[in-house]
């Protein structure tokens, strides 16, 4: 096999990482024809790694680097080894931080992954494996760290500044630049970091929580569509009442953003407190939007939203567990439309698409398990199977558990892992504790390929 040749990877070769990121600071610095990346990473070893003495080995794509750092000096080039997709350093202490700097070009990224071009604004896509175009890191989902990040850019270019988390500041800097800071409290993976940098108008509302807090709620949209947000608006807030009683999911940030861009490749993407969504899934009028629609925008933003919980407060271990937030999440937003709309005609929508599209991929050449055992190409997992049948999935535990243990499986499997990176055998053990089911046989729908072939026998006696 030559050195261009995909590699497979395998669920079973699932090892810890050897190291852990506890904190990340970034200072994003965007000028005409470059950003400037300076990544500040507070790290240690995880006692955990199978090898205790190893390099740090971090991910990296399309990046020109500047220095290195460890505990504030400046490594020789000697003193580490670069490579395309790789940069390793050896001899580091249990405890260190390191910074770097790199230089990326927003413009001319056309991979539409990291921080790239959209339109007329510049924005991130980093799942599954984005970030590594944006600075050196440990792009994986089981390394979970708090993010502080700050942007700079010229102010007139691009008024708008956002990431992750709550603003702490923002400022004016020389030469008609800004900066604003944005700090996230909770712990995330890299896939779920975002940035947005533009010219935009904000449409703004607010929800007052179950507890009582209030949260700010922003619409980010260009000039052109500011009068088609209110539906979007409308729709969030539904979609935080329902999980606060569905599913007792109270939103943990004091701001919650919506950004639309009418280039974002992805549809939506669930980043911790910055959803980015294509304008097609967040725009409306009455004029123009049919009721089909109406209902789409409004259960992709549910979606986006409900992963808050199911997806970024319990994220994946791996990506083989992509089920985990993906089906849960699409079976959650299901219920929600089927709640504020029509169940049976929502029941007859979801039936439709597993028999002609999903029921197709099972029995193709596409054909693979809700958990596959190995993949080439992680941009290929996100499949049918993997959401809707995945959904279904977990609708069969709903009806054979019923409601009220459903839902004290749910609260215990975010309580257990709150904070963490999870697995479907995770999901599966708070169901079967609560219940005290066993779900061994279950497991065979998350491990087998194909569309089972039910065999039904019945009877008819007449005088019962």
């Amino acid at each position: 096999m030559n050195a261009s040749s995909p590699k497979t990877i395998y669920l079973k070769d699932y090892l810890e990482p050897d190291f852990l990121i506890h904190q990340t600071e970034l200072l994003v610095q965007i000028f005409d024809d470059y950003t400037t990346v300076t990544s500040t990473l507070k790290m240690s070893r995880n006692t955990k790694s199978s090898d205790p003495r190893c390099e740090l080995v971090l991910n990296g794509s399309d990046l020109e680097t500047q220095s290195v750092r460890v505990d504030g000096v400046t490594l020789d080039e000697s003193d580490f080894e670069l490579s395309p997709e790789t940069l390793t350093i050896p001899n580091l202490p249990d405890e260190f931080e390191l910074s770097t700097v790199v230089k990326i070009n927003p413009a001319e990224n056309t991979s539409l992954e990291g921080f790239y071009k959209s339109g007329s604004m510049l924005c991130t896509q980093c799942e599954a494996e984005g970030f590594r175009k944006i600075t050196w890191y440990l792009d994986r989902p089981d390394v979970m760290a708090k993010f502080t990040t700050r942007l700079e850019a010229d102010k007139s270019t691009f008024p708008t500044l956002l990431s992750n988390g709550n603003p702490i500041a923002e400022g004016e800097l020389e030469n008609n630049r800004h900066f604003a800071t944005w700090e996230d409290p909770f712990f995330k993976p890299a896939y779920l970091f975002a940035m947005v940098a533009g010219d935009l108008v904000c449409k703004s509302d607010n929800y007052v929580t179950v507890s009582g807090r209030n949260i700010d709620l922003r619409l980010y949209v260009e000039k052109h569509n500011q009068s088609k947000t209110d539906f979007a608006l409308g729709a969030l807030k539904r979609s935080m009442h329902w999980d606060e009683e569905k599913y007792g999911r109270e939103y943990d940030l004091d701001i919650f953003m919506i950004v639309a861009s009418d280039f974002f490749n992805m549809g939506a993407m669930e980043n911790k407190g910055l959803n980015v969504f294509n304008s097609a899934l967040v725009l409306a009028k009455p004029e123009t939007t049919t009721d089909n629609a109406y209902e789409r925008i409004e259960g992709v933003i549910g979606h986006e939203y409900f992963h808050n919980w199911s997806g970024n407060r319990v994220t994946c271990r791996d990506w083989f567990q992509l089920s985990l937030k993906e089906g849960f999440t699409v079976y959650r937003d299901a219920t929600f439309t089927a709640d504020l709309h029509s169940a049976a005609v929502k029941r007859i929508d979801d039936v439709t698409l597993l028999r002609t599209a999903q029921f197709a991929e099972d029995s193709g050449p596409m054909s693979h398990p809700v958990r596959p055992a190995s993949y080439m190409e992680i941009s290929n997992f996100y499949t049918l199977t993997v959401y809707e049948k995945g959904s279904e999935v977990v609708g069969m535990i709903n009806t054979f558990l019923g409601d009220e243990l459903f839902r004290a499986g749910s609260d215990l499997y975010f309580e257990k892992n709150d904070g963490k990176a999870a697995t479907i055998e995770d999901f599966i053990s708070a169901m079967q504790e609560v219940s005290g089911f066993d779900f061994s046989q279950f497991m065979r729908w998350y491990d087998q390929a194909g569309t089972p072939v039910v065999q039904v026998k019945g009877s008819y006696m007449e005088e019962q």
